[in-house]
């Protein structure tokens, strides 16, 4: 299955188009795609049971790329893991974690998959993520049994402004990373079962149609069951949170010489069989609260 946030209202993906989840089911299930995680078992016991010739006005036939938001828009919770890919710890000339490193996000830097980030300096890097969001509360998970708690998979972008998080001796990896626009996300939310093995999926980025990032995510250090697992052992993890898994070698801070993003530059994100994000970089007065905070 594959959802998504359609103008701020939850959708179930199908051949047809973007299937509006409150309108088909006469209000019983949310508009709000927040709300629609709280509600995961319900939502996904009536996709699996849809017949799409029910549907009839309740189908967006064409969707507007710009008005694709995040699919977990206000997430309570978000995650992410620093040098979870060997290549990238040894491109930093550090060795790979024993255990997860985590830091957090903060959630207003939560954005759409299409549209512009303002560059807040001239150092902002890029890292592109696969994201997991929670589906169901997980507390002390097994590792074997992590992915039946996760509603399942999005791309994503670790954005980092490189002079504010190595600004003193001790890095503010959540400050650099968490300024508005910096963890855009999407288009979709594809569950796991449509993934075949989804613990072996392709990502990469390119700047301006040259791919920057390639890899797959079985060279994670830390796989996603050992990551919710981890996590859930010290806090519960709530529906609609977020966890970026890591970031491959490849970002330009480490690059021969350095090579940041600048305004008119063109980030393309993916991850194969989930989609693709596009976002156009900008200075930071040529941005909109829309675009900063999750509209696009």
């Amino acid at each position: 299955m594959r959802f998504g946030n359609l103008a701020g209202r939850f959708v179930l993906r199908t051949d047809e188009g973007a299937v509006d989840v409150a309108a088909a089911t006469n209000g019983l299930l949310p508009a709000d795609p927040a709300e629609a995680y709280v509600r995961w078992d319900d939502v996904t016991a009536w996709a699996a049971a849809l017949d799409p010739a029910t549907l009839g006005p309740v189908v967006t036939k064409d969707i507007g790329l710009d008005a694709l938001g995040p699919p977990s828009p206000r997430p309570r919770q978000v995650f992410a893991l620093a040098l979870n890919y060997a290549d990238h710890a040894g491109e930093s000339g550090l060795a790979a974690p024993a255990a997860p490193s985590v830091f957090t996000k903060f959630p207003t830097s939560v954005a759409g998959p299409f549209g512009t980030v303002a560059l807040p300096g001239a150092t902002v890097d890029w890292e592109v993520e696969l994201v997991v969001v929670i589906g169901r509360p997980a507390r002390h998970v097994a590792a074997a049994d992590a992915w039946a708690h996760v509603a399942g998979v999005t791309v994503g972008q670790d954005l980092s402004d490189r002079v504010v998080q190595f600004a003193d001796a001790t890095p503010q990896f959540s400050l650099a990373k968490s300024f508005p626009g910096f963890s855009p996300l999407g288009p979709w939310l594809v569950t796991p079962d449509e993934l075949g093995d989804p613990d072996d999926l392709e990502l990469g980025c390119a700047v301006n149609g040259e791919t920057v990032q390639a890899a797959r995510t079985t060279e994670m250090v830390f796989r996603v069951p050992a990551i919710v697992a981890h996590l859930s052992r010290v806090l519960p993890l709530l529906p609609g949170d977020l966890v970026f898994t890591g970031t491959p070698a490849g970002v330009g801070a480490l690059r021969t010489p350095p090579r940041f993003l600048a305004p008119g530059d063109v980030l393309t994100s993916w991850v194969t069989g989930v989609g693709e994000m596009r976002h156009v970089c900008t200075a930071p007065h040529e941005t909109t609260s829309r675009d900063a905070h999750g509209g696009r």
